[in-house]
This record gives structure tokens, C-alpha cells and sequence, in this order.
């Protein structure tokens, strides 16, 4: 079956290890035959939520920058995989504010509910990215029909060592798009 997959990479380091694994991902769905839609966020012009909840009325943010385009691909996808590298052990600031921006779905209808998380890191002990994980939680307890599905953990990957030297993560990536 078919689906609508947007896939967010969060990086703003061209060819991070997180965009690798996004791009291996994105691979695998494209295999799939699934439709998917590729953003990455270090080229894109957004600006943080300033938390007036006129979106809650309106199911339209006042600020306008690419948000514009972006919360359109996130309500009509089904699966939504989100990419990021671990800054002290947390989301980056970019998904931090992409998540915050998405507030106008709040009260809104939305497709997507399988969810994935894709998380790099120097360190590579599990509880690492367990504040990580909590924070991206927090944002799907708040669309009832969204699940987290998968978590895929790039850990071990600090300089000069890259995730492309892990045939195995890039394989484990590449399968979580052909089976999303």
C-alpha cells in the first residue's frame, strides 16, 4: 500500500550523519513506491513560534515565512519521520521550532499518524537519547492519533568518525523506508 511520506531532516550541517540517514530512509521509501516529500530545514527561512494561539481559530499562522508550505506537506502526510542530531542530548533548536510551528494542527484535522524518529549522537549509550525521544513524545501526545512507530539510534558518530563507515545503520535506515 501506498503512502504519503514527508520526511523532515533537522541538520543544519550539510551531509550530517542525520541527513544521511534521512536520505538512506528516503531511499528506501522511494523503493517502495511510496510518495514522498524530502525537507530539510537548513534552507529554510522559520521563524519561532511567538505563541499568540491565534492558529487555534484561525488554522493559519500569522508569521509568514516557509512554514507556509511546510505545515501543508505535515497535515497531508501519513507518515512522518523526523531526523535530527542530538545537541546536548535534546532535539536541535530547528526541529524544536519546526514542532512548535506545527501548533495551527492542533485543533485542525490531520492524515498523519505513524511517526518515526531518526536521532545521531557522538555518544552511543541508550539513555542518551532518551530526553531526545521525551521531547518529540511530547509533541505526538498532543495529536491522539499519531504513534511513534520507530526509533532509529545513530549513535557512536562524533568527528572524525562518520555514520556512512556503518554499513549496518545505513542498511537498518534504508529498510525502515521500504517497510515505513
Amino acid at each position: 500500500m501506498t503512502k504519503n511520506v514527508l520526511i523532515v531532516s533537522s541538520s543544519l550541517r550539510v551531509g550530517s550523519n542525520s541527513e544521511i540517514l534521512a536520505k538512506s530512509i528516503l531511499a528506501g521509501a522511494i523503493e517502495a513506491n511510496h510518495t514522498v516529500d524530502y525537507i530539510s530545514l537548513k534552507d529554510k527561512d522559520l521563524k519561532f513560534c511567538i505563541g499568540c494561539l491565534s492558529c487555534h481559530k484561525t488554522k493559519k499562522c500569522v508569521i509568514r515565512d516557509d512554514m507556509d508550505v511546510m505545515i501543508d506537506k505535515v497535515r497531508k502526510a501519513e507518515v512522518i519521520v523526523f531526523a535530527t542530531p542530538l545537541y546536548y542530548y535534546e532535539l536541535c533548536g530547528q526541529l524544536k521550532t519546526f514542532l512548535d510551528r506545527c501548533n495551527p494542527l492542533y485543533k485542525d484535522t490531520y492524515d498523519f499518524r505513524d511517526i518515526y524518529f531518526v536521532v545521531t549522537a557522538a555518544e552511543e549509550e541508550p539513555e542518551v537519547f532518551e530526553k531526545a525521544k521525551q521531547g518529540l513524545m511530547g509533541w505526538i501526545d498532543c495529536y491522539p492519533k499519531a504513534t511513534l512507530q520507530g526509533v532509529l539510534l545513530g549513535g557512536g558518530f562524533g568527528a572524525p568518525k562518520s555514520v556512512e563507515s556503518d554499513k549496518a545503520i545505513l542498511l537498518e535506515a534504508y529498510q525502515l523506508g521500504l517497510n515505513i
